[in-house]
């Protein structure tokens, strides 16, 4: 088995394309990463290929010296422009993976080679998550920059992706409920859940006794932190903190001004440091209105934190609800209130679901466990092709 990967980013790929690497599947991975950055998961550097102008562009009109990121979002040209220049590097393979929403023209392209080719959809089914996304900023009465909703174009492309492509590989239940809904066959679905490095998250000595909820992610409406700050403020639980990890969208800060005093907010924080201050916290949180399924989520479980999660972050297919943690539905505070009080009164409760979850995500939910269902996936699609 021969399998090529394209992706504007880094996104999972970079970990999809380490476990094909180490069973020799893969055959090329398309990146818009540099070579030297890539090899760093791994990857062999002669299966590294580099369309840097993507990330060129990208990160310098999105940089915080750019005052008129707020005026335009040019991700659809950028990214279609990544996905010409990505499918002339398409080479015959088995197996083509593409990321959704950049891969369109690699997608007919390794098709042209007679392989099967797969979309890789992280999150929701683009119309789900597009009408989630605008729902939320009617609620919050709140007016989106043009970077924080999905341009009719890309809609149009994705949905035009899922038309050519042979696969949809998701990565939660609830992935997959949104693209049943919306009319995708559960048959062309490839459903395997992420993993985590446990070399590099792992729990250390909680150095004090404050009851800490920790967030971590982008700051932004679509992740629901409003609810968060909303719930911790009205809550006022004596010796605890909200300490929130991520860069700050420009939508939240009408908010964090709101609850100024109320939180703790460390910024971006390097991936190599995060479980420093995974292993701080008491409880982690993601109260997301919509997402596939959040990486920090077995991340904070593998630093020893139970979870408390919505139903439209695709951790339910990770987290026993009473067991690893639970899970709530979307915008509800009172739900959030109520188990984050569950956990601050019974620390003995809270002690025996954040052992229960360290012990679920390193017996399961590890890249090599990601790396052997994914492989059998592509074995088997491979057996059905035949």
């Amino acid at each position: 088995m021969r399998v090529v990967i394209s992706v504007g980013g880094r996104f999972h790929a970079f970990n999809l394309a380490q476990q094909l690497a180490r069973k020799d599947y893969l055959k090329k991975i398309i990146t818009s990463y540099p070579k030297f950055e890539t090899a760093k998961y791994g990857i062999p550097k002669e299966k590294i290929d580099s369309v840097i102008i993507k990330e060129i562009l990208q990160r310098g009109w999105f940089s915080r010296f750019n005052p008129f990121q707020s005026l335009w979002n040019p991700t659809f040209p950028i990214t279609e422009l990544f996905d010409r220049a990505a499918s002339k590097r398409v080479v015959p393979a088995d197996i083509f993976v593409g990321w959704a929403n950049q891969s369109l023209f690699s997608l007919k392209k390794a098709k042209s080679f007679g392989a099967l080719g797969v979309i890789e959809r992280g999150s929701s089914h683009i119309l789900f998550q597009d009408r989630m996304i605008r729902e939320e900023y009617e609620i919050s009465r709140l007016r989106p920059a043009p970077s924080r909703l999905s341009d009719p174009r890309m809609i149009r492309r994705e949905l035009a992706e899922y038309g050519e492509a042979d696969y949809i590989s998701i990565p939660s239940s609830f992935v997959k409920k949104t693209f049943i809904e919306n009319g995708f066959p559960e048959s062309k679905m490839i459903h395997v859940s992420y993993g985590v490095d446990l070399s590099s998250f792992r729990q250390v000595q909680k150095t004090d006794d404050v009851f800490r909820l920790i967030f971590a992610g982008g700051i932004t409406i679509r992740k629901g932190v409003h609810y968060l700050l909303k719930t911790f403020s009205e809550l006022n639980l004596p010796n605890s903190e909200l300490l929130m990890i991520g860069s700050v969208s420009d939508e939240m800060k009408p908010f964090l001004r709101k609850y100024e005093g109320r939180y703790r907010s460390l910024g971006h924080v390097p991936q190599p440091e995060l479980y420093k201050h995974y292993s701080q916290g008491s409880v982690f949180v993601l109260p997301s209105i919509e997402e596939g399924l959040a990486l920090v989520t077995p991340q904070a479980m593998a630093c020893g934190l139970p979870i408390i999660a919505t139903t439209n972050t695709g951790a339910e297919d990770i987290v026993r609800d009473g067991k690893d943690g639970f899970i709530i539905p979307i915008r509800d505070v009172e739900a959030l209130k109520q188990k984050i009080l569950y956990l601050y009164e019974n620390p003995d409760e809270r002690t025996r679901m954040a052992h229960s979850a360290k012990e679920r995500v390193a017996s399961g939910f590890t890249w090599e466990d990601y790396g052997e269902r994914i492989t059998q996936e592509y074995e088997r699609i491979l057996k059905d092709k035949r």
